[in-house]
């Protein structure tokens, strides 16, 4: 079976280490590198030929993967790129299919859909997150006001969303409010009830659209 190579670009760790794990375990896919930051890749990009997929994360400490993007649509327009970003809202969403991104996946996407987008990308599908693609659809549609507010969280409640929009694990979020990881899961399961969504990544999403959180530069 062919094999089609991978960049990764992703500064958290532990993140990095789990989609450097989903491609390497993937039949058909070859990891060729992983970095933190965006110097790093440019430079190994000037000294390798450009992988047939970038997989990258759009904040990034020295930057944004917009920047890469950019860069392998100019230098390798063969180059599929699929953002893989907690930040789902319209405006990251246009600014990376703008640069020339062809897919876009919420980090809280399992295993088995991460590979699975990544194969379907490189047959020349652009699979995005569902719950991205029902927030752009319904900019087509007239809809009615959202039954959720800001009041409707209570204060702890918005103190973790906006640590679950940092990327911290529930455990982090515990030590940095000083309660234990069941008080932090029961606050979660309160916000995705009162959000109508299933996962931190719809969570952050949803509070977006809403206006409850300040986003950050693409």
């Amino acid at each position: 079976m062919v094999s089609h190579t991978v960049l990764l670009l992703e500064d958290d760790p532990a993140t990095r280490e789990r989609l450097q794990g989903i491609v390497c375990s993937a039949e058909g896919l070859q990891l060729l590198a992983a970095f933190g930051d965006v110097q790093s890749t440019l430079a190994w990009l000037a000294q390798n030929p450009p992988p047939q997929v970038l997989l990258s994360d759009l904040q990034l400490p020295d930057g944004s993967g917009i920047e890469v993007i950019r860069h392998l649509r100019r230098v390798s327009p063969q180059t599929e790129s699929m953002v893989i970003s907690v930040f789902g809202d319209e405006a990251h969403v246009v600014a990376a299919i703008e640069a020339g991104a062809t897919g876009y996946l919420l980090k809280d996407a399992d295993a088995d859909e991460i590979r699975s987008a990544i194969l379907r990308l490189v047959a020349g599908e652009s699979p995005i997150s569902s719950a991205i693609a029902r927030h752009l659809l319904r900019r087509f549609q007239p809809q009615p006001e959202p039954a959720a507010t800001a009041s409707s969280l209570t204060p702890r409640e918005r103190e973790v969303l906006q640590l679950i929009a940092k990327g911290l694990s529930y455990n982090r979020i515990a030590e940095a409010l000083q309660m234990s990881p069941n008080t932090v899961t029961s606050h979660i399961k309160q916000i995705y009830r009162k959000l109508a969504v299933n996962s931190r990544g719809e969570a952050v999403f949803e509070a977006q659209q809403l206006g409850w959180l300040n986003a950050p530069r693409p």
